[in-house]
């Protein structure tokens, strides 16, 4: 349906105009993004700590329809500036695109299609819509980056409260041993569920409950503390538990607590503290549209603002097209040299093996010295990066998810690249520094990385990448035997430089 069709005399109330716009430009947003909806609607489904999204949907419509009275006393108008809020919304998707962060990719589109209420209602409705607009960007999944951090306060916390209760207890990054067993402060165990949903839940309550803004601030921080805290006192009780009636029953009481009852546990408690302080009445109007009932500003034509607010999504999108299929080649194989005063050694049965999803190349080589020490140097070559191909993500790099491994502590950097030590049930113990390689610069921050990457596919620098792990048995030389491995191969630049050599 055309602009000119919506602003024809007689045909539509004002009203029905600006919302079939709306319908309209949604639908289209949605459609030329589908890909993005698609995989956040998975997301939600399929991912424990993003199934409270699901409610937050019709919670936002419920919102929307307590404002209702309210918003009937307004008249909706096309809103020029909202094609900025687009074209922000645009370009972080894009940004998001370029540099395979799925993250900014759904952010963009919440922006693109917060913009489209702007377009098609104008500046008074967006005002009086405020909050649940700025809810709906709690729909975007983020948070599982906070995991290895969670991981490492559970622990930390966990640790002190088990030496409190006068139990014997030591620490390894995220393991902890007692009398009862060996326990893992796992990713499942990090309270990043409780956290990602207790946010969700504060911001919900905070607005419903406060008129204050100190207020609501102070009870959204208040409560994501406490869930932080309250995880690692389960995590405590699981340990606690497992000395009392052993560890076999002591993880199966853990899960039904996790599910079932403890977070409910901590909302109610949250709640019953902070009741005494609720300042908003049960009956309060849900919007004070007081201040908003003048003459709309930077109102534009239907057909122009529309039009502009259809065209900046499919241009953004145009753009990803025109840029996002670049490649290069790889040599034929990538080189690894062998440097001096070390031998390259054959090894029969791998105890460790990265993860490079879509890689268009992956050499691994063992070498040992004099000392037999021993480091496994791993690289994974992509001609381009793009969605599940990417030198940076969750799963990548030393620590396979699918595998036995699993982080546990952060180390110093070697040679500036991100080293890390690993734990397999037994416990071994394994030290890996990763560097990436994007654009021809070497680094070992996965942020620098997509930035670089970023750079790359936007201004047309080179679309090859690398990732490129050595790592050490702590048995077998550790990061010391790595720093010496680098030291005699000239660093990790010249490995990445033979590596990329074509000629």
């Amino acid at each position: 349906m055309s602009a000119a069709a919506l602003t024809r005399p007689g045909v539509w109330t004002r009203w029905q105009r600006h919302l079939v716009a709306l319908g309209v430009l949604s639908l289209a947003i949605l459609a030329i993004f589908h890909r993005d909806a698609i995989a956040m609607a998975g997301i939600w489904w399929n991912s424990a700590p993003f199934t409270h999204c699901l409610l937050m949907v019709p919670m936002i419509g419920w919102l929307v329809a307590q404002r209702v009275p309210q918003l009937r006393t307004l008249k909706p108008a096309c809103w020029w500036p909202a094609l900025i809020w687009l074209a922000g919304g645009g370009f972080t998707w894009l940004v998001g695109e370029a540099a395979g962060v799925g993250l900014f990719r759904q952010l963009g589109l919440v922006l693109m299609l917060q913009g489209a209420v702007g377009a098609a209602l104008g500046e008074k409705l967006v005002r009086a819509l405020l909050f649940p607009l700025g809810y709906a960007l709690l729909l975007v999944p983020f948070g599982e980056e906070l995991v290895p951090l969670l991981q490492t306060f559970t622990a930390k916390i966990s640790i002190v409260l088990l030496h409190l209760s006068g139990l014997e207890a030591q620490i390894e990054g995220v393991f902890i041993t007692t009398r009862a067993g060996f326990f893992e402060v796992a990713e499942e165990c990090s309270g990043v569920n409780f956290l990602i949903a207790m946010l969700a839940y504060s911001v919900f309550a905070a607005h419903l409950c406060f008129r204050s803004w100190t207020r609501r601030i102070v009870f959204v921080a208040a409560a994501l503390a406490t869930t932080i805290l309250a995880n690692a006192v389960r995590a405590w009780a699981t340990m606690v538990a497992a000395e009392i009636w052993g560890i076999e029953r002591a993880g199966g009481l853990d899960h039904v607590i996790y599910g079932w009852v403890f977070f409910g546990l901590v909302i109610l408690l949250v709640m019953l503290v902070a009741r005494r302080w609720f300042d908003r009445p049960a009956n309060d109007v849900a919007v004070d549209v007081s201040g908003l009932d003048g003459t709309p500003r930077f109102t534009g034509s239907a057909s122009a603002v529309l039009s502009a607010a259809l065209a900046l999504p499919l241009a953004f999108a145009g753009w990803a097209v025109l840029v996002g299929g670049r490649a290069a080649p790889l040599p034929a194989t990538m080189a690894i040299a062998t440097p001096p005063g070390w031998a390259e050694v054959i090894v029969e049965r791998r105890d460790w093996s990265p993860r490079f999803d879509g890689a268009d190349q992956v050499r691994v080589l063992h070498f040992t010295d004099a000392a037999r020490r021993q480091v496994t140097v791993a690289i994974g070559g992509y001609e381009r990066q793009a969605e599940g191909r990417e030198v940076v993500a969750f799963g990548q790099g030393a620590v396979d998810p699918d595998s036995g491994w699993a982080w546990s502590a952060a180390l110093p950097a070697i040679d500036g690249g991100k080293t890390e030590r690993l734990l397999h049930p037994g416990p071994i113990l394994r030290d890996a520094a990763t560097w990436y390689v994007v654009d021809g610069a070497v680094t070992g921050s996965p942020r620098a990385a997509k930035l670089a990457g970023l750079r790359a596919r936007l201004l047309g620098g080179d679309p090859r990448a690398l990732s490129l792990i050595v790592s050490s048995e702590e048995g077998q030389g550790g990061a010391a035997a790595i720093t010496d491995f680098l030291s005699a191969a000239g660093g990790a630049q010249a490995m990445a430089d033979r590596a990329l050599k074509t000629g």
